[in-house]
């Protein structure tokens, strides 16, 4: 989609961080965007500073009659919708066992359901104008790199990813495309979202943990997120990627070896099974 002028987008979690810096370079190059958020005050504040462009609606992206509201009410607002950004997303980490059920149903409610509800919900409306359009659904490097301490958030991220990469083979005769988006540390304010979580804020947090960096350098998750890329420089990027119809936006080179490293542990499983001889005796051709 390289012309967005007068397109119109629909972004969750629009009321700060990466969606409301999307929700900016969109207008920047013309469109106009339909900001859903649950935070009521915060999309008052998005609202004044990107002005008569944008249009607001208090939603959990969590309840899919939420979804479905806010989806008549950009209809209403705006006659048609095409780009969608699913990008509400919360962190939920600990160790395995500890984790409730309730926070489980929590954070896959959000991070991958509120996504899924996104899709179908708009979808229709988006082929019905035959313009074609664009999802962009925010995932994470979490996504990609598995790690101890952040089960639930990584298997959300997860299932994103290869929803994501079924969802674009489905619709791209429809041209209807497809982003995952990936980013590494961006400022944002994801770390603190773990209190709103069912059982109560996390003691201790697990992104208080410090993790090695390079260089014997020891971070916190919160202080690299803390002291991440900010949201408006990923946004010029995920902007550039829509036009450009990539199939994932990444942010950080640093991170590259992270996919190299999970692709050869694969690649070297792969190979392990293929060497057993009884295996490859009962192969179906």
């Amino acid at each position: 989609m390289q012309d967005l002028n007068d397109k119109i987008a629909f972004i969750t979690g629009g009321g700060s961080g990466i969606g409301l810096a999307v929700a900016k370079a969109l207008v920047d190059r013309g469109a106009r965007v339909m900001l859903a958020d649950i935070d009521e005050e915060r999309l008052a504040l998005a609202k004044a500073e990107i002005g008569q462009a944008s249009e607001t609606v208090v939603c959990d992206v969590a309840k899919s009659d939420d979804i479905a509201r806010a989806a008549e009410q950009t209809i209403e607002a705006f006659g048609k919708v095409h780009i969608v950004m699913n990008n509400a997303g919360v962190g939920l980490g600990g160790l395995p066992g500890t984790q409730t059920l309730q926070d489980w149903r929590w954070i896959v409610d959000i991070n991958l359901l509120g996504v899924v509800y996104g899709v179908e919900t708009f979808l229709p409306l988006i082929k019905s104008h035959g313009e074609g359009g664009h999802f962009i659904n925010t995932a994470s490097m979490a996504g990609h790199w598995a790690n101890p301490m952040m089960g639930p958030y990584c298997a959300t991220k997860f299932a994103v990813v290869g929803y994501s990469e079924c969802l674009r083979q489905a619709l791209e005769a429809d041209e209807i495309g497809v982003s995952i988006l990936c980013p590494g540390w961006v400022k944002t304010d994801i770390a603190n979202s773990s209190k709103n979580r069912p059982s109560g804020p996390a003691t201790p947090n697990p992104l208080t943990n410090a993790e090695d960096v390079g260089g014997g350098e020891q971070m916190t998750a919160s202080d690299l997120i803390e002291h991440g890329m900010p949201a408006g420089v990923l946004a010029d990027w995920v902007v550039q990627c829509v036009q450009d119809n990539r199939q994932y936006i990444f942010s950080h080179a640093m991170m590259e070896p992270v996919i190299d490293m999970r692709y050869q542990g694969v690649k070297a499983d792969y190979a392990a099974a293929m060497a057993n001889e009884t295996l490859t005796k009962n192969q179906t051709s």
